[in-house]
C-alpha cells in the first residue's frame, strides 16, 4: 500500500489536457498534444503547487482495500506530502520519511531514474520518449480522459488520467495494474503559486532531536 501510494503522489499532477488532443495509429502524439504537455510542465515549474489528495486501492474485483488522504507541497522536482502520522521530504537528492508513531526516519536516496514515478517534471520532459498517449474523450462536465501507456514494461499497463478541459486541473487518476488492482487518486484543494522555502523539503531534524535515524544511502 504505502509503495503504491508513494508512486501515485507525484505523477498525479503529471498531466493537463484539452478535448482537441489526438493521437496517430501508431500511438505517437500530434503536435497540440505537445502544446498541451508542455502547458503542463511549465505549470509546474513555478514556485510550488499544493493539494489534498486522497488514495483508494482496489482490488481485482474493484472492491476498496484501503484508503489513505494526503496534503502534498510540491516545487520543482522537490516534495513533502504529509499523511497521518506520516510525513516524507524530498530535497531532490534524498527523501526522509518520518513516522512519529515510531519516532524513526528513514532517509533513502532519490532515484535518478529519467521516468521516476515521484518527479511529475521527468515525467512531462520525457514523455514522448516513455508514453503513449490516446485522447479517449471529454465528459458533459468538461473533463477531459486521457491514458497513458508505458513503452517498457512497468508493473502497471495503463495510467488513466481526468483533468477539466477548461482550468487544466486534475481531478482523478487511476492507476491499473497487471495483477488486476486499480489505484484510484482524487485530487481535491488544487493551487498554484504557492509560497516555499528549500526547509519546507528538508527534514527538520533540529525539531526532532531524539527520533532514530535509519540511513539507507
Amino acid at each position: 500500500m504505502k509503495k503504491l501510494f508513494l508512486t501515485l503522489i507525484m505523477i498525479a499532477v503529471c498531466v493537463t489536457a484539452s478535448a482537441q488532443i489526438t493521437h496517430t495509429a501508431n500511438g505517437a502524439v500530434d503536435k497540440n498534444a505537445e502544446q498541451i504537455l508542455t502547458k503542463a510542465a511549465q505549470k509546474f515549474a513555478g514556485e510550488g503547487v499544493s493539494f489534498t489528495v486522497t488514495m483508494i486501492n482496489k482490488n481485482a474485483e474493484k472492491r476498496e482495500t484501503a484508503r489513505q488522504k494526503a496534503d502534498v507541497l510540491y516545487s520543482r522536482g522537490r516534495y513533502r506530502v504529509s499523511f497521518g502520522d506520516n510525513i516524507i521530504y524530498c530535497d531532490g537528492n534524498a527523501t526522509w520519511h518520518l513516522n512519529k508513531e515510531v519516532n524513526e526516519v528513514t532517509v533513502n536516496k532519490m532515484s535518478e531514474s529519467e521516468d521516476d514515478l515521484m518527479n511529475p517534471a521527468a515525467i512531462l520532459s520525457n514523455y514522448n520518449k516513455n508514453f503513449k498517449v490516446k485522447f479517449i474523450r471529454q465528459e458533459a462536465n468538461g473533463n477531459a480522459i486521457i491514458d497513458l501507456t508505458p513503452k517498457k514494461g512497468k508493473s502497471y499497463y495503463k495510467i488513466r488520467v481526468i483533468v477539466n478541459a477548461n482550468t487544466g486541473v486534475l481531478q482523478r487518476m487511476e492507476m491499473h495494474n497487471y495483477d488486476g488492482s486499480c489505484g484510484e487518486y482524487i485530487v481535491s484543494n488544487f493551487k498554484s503559486g504557492v509560497k516555499v522555502s528549500d526547509a519546507d523539503f528538508v527534514f527538520p531534524g533540529n525539531k526532532y532531536p531524539n527520533v532514530e535515524v535509519i540511513d539507507m544511502r
